[in-house]
Protein backbone atom coordinates (compact mmCIF):
# COMPACT_ATOMS: atom_id res chain seq x y z
CA UNK A 1 0.00 0.00 0.00
CA UNK A 2 1.60 3.59 -0.78
CA UNK A 3 0.00 5.55 2.26
CA UNK A 4 0.88 8.97 3.23
CA UNK A 5 0.66 9.61 6.98
CA UNK A 6 -1.28 13.21 8.40
CA UNK A 7 0.65 14.17 11.36
CA UNK A 8 -0.57 17.38 13.59
CA UNK A 9 1.34 20.34 14.72
CA UNK A 10 1.87 18.13 18.43
CA UNK A 11 3.01 15.32 16.34
CA UNK A 12 0.07 13.13 16.35
CA UNK A 13 -0.85 10.80 13.79
CA UNK A 14 -4.33 11.76 12.73
CA UNK A 15 -4.89 10.40 9.13
CA UNK A 16 -3.86 8.35 6.87
CA UNK A 17 -4.13 9.08 2.87
CA UNK A 18 -4.35 5.83 0.09
CA UNK A 19 -4.55 6.56 -3.51
CA UNK A 20 -7.82 5.54 -4.37
CA UNK A 21 -7.19 2.37 -6.69
CA UNK A 22 -5.81 0.99 -3.67
CA UNK A 23 -8.97 2.04 -1.28
CA UNK A 24 -11.39 0.65 -3.74
CA UNK A 25 -9.78 -2.60 -3.64
CA UNK A 26 -9.49 -2.70 0.01
CA UNK A 27 -13.40 -2.06 -0.13
CA UNK A 28 -13.64 -5.55 -2.35
CA UNK A 29 -11.78 -7.45 -0.41
CA UNK A 30 -13.69 -6.23 2.89
CA UNK A 31 -17.06 -7.10 1.18
CA UNK A 32 -15.88 -10.42 -0.16
CA UNK A 33 -14.84 -10.79 3.62
CA UNK A 34 -18.06 -10.44 5.14
CA UNK A 35 -19.80 -12.10 2.47
CA UNK A 36 -17.72 -15.48 3.43
CA UNK A 37 -18.39 -14.71 7.06
CA UNK A 38 -22.18 -14.50 5.89
CA UNK A 39 -21.79 -17.81 4.05
CA UNK A 40 -19.99 -19.34 7.52
CA UNK A 41 -22.41 -18.10 9.68
CA UNK A 42 -25.06 -19.34 7.64
CA UNK A 43 -23.79 -22.99 7.04
CA UNK A 44 -23.38 -23.45 10.77
CA UNK A 45 -27.12 -22.73 11.18
CA UNK A 46 -28.68 -25.59 10.41
CA UNK A 47 -32.69 -23.81 9.48
CA UNK A 48 -33.76 -24.32 6.25
CA UNK A 49 -32.33 -23.02 3.45
CA UNK A 50 -34.54 -20.20 1.14
CA UNK A 51 -33.24 -20.24 -2.51
CA UNK A 52 -31.58 -17.19 -3.50
CA UNK A 53 -34.40 -15.32 -5.91
CA UNK A 54 -37.28 -15.62 -2.48
CA UNK A 55 -34.31 -14.11 -0.72
CA UNK A 56 -33.79 -11.54 -3.13
CA UNK A 57 -37.26 -10.90 -3.46
CA UNK A 58 -37.35 -10.18 0.11
CA UNK A 59 -34.91 -7.89 0.51
CA UNK A 60 -35.41 -5.71 -2.08
CA UNK A 61 -39.15 -5.56 -0.72
CA UNK A 62 -37.54 -4.51 2.60
CA UNK A 63 -35.44 -1.50 0.69
CA UNK A 64 -39.18 0.11 -0.15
Amino acid sequence: IDEQIVIDNKGKTVAVQIPINQYKKMLEVIEEMEDIKSYKKAKKNKSEWIPFEKAFATIEAKKK
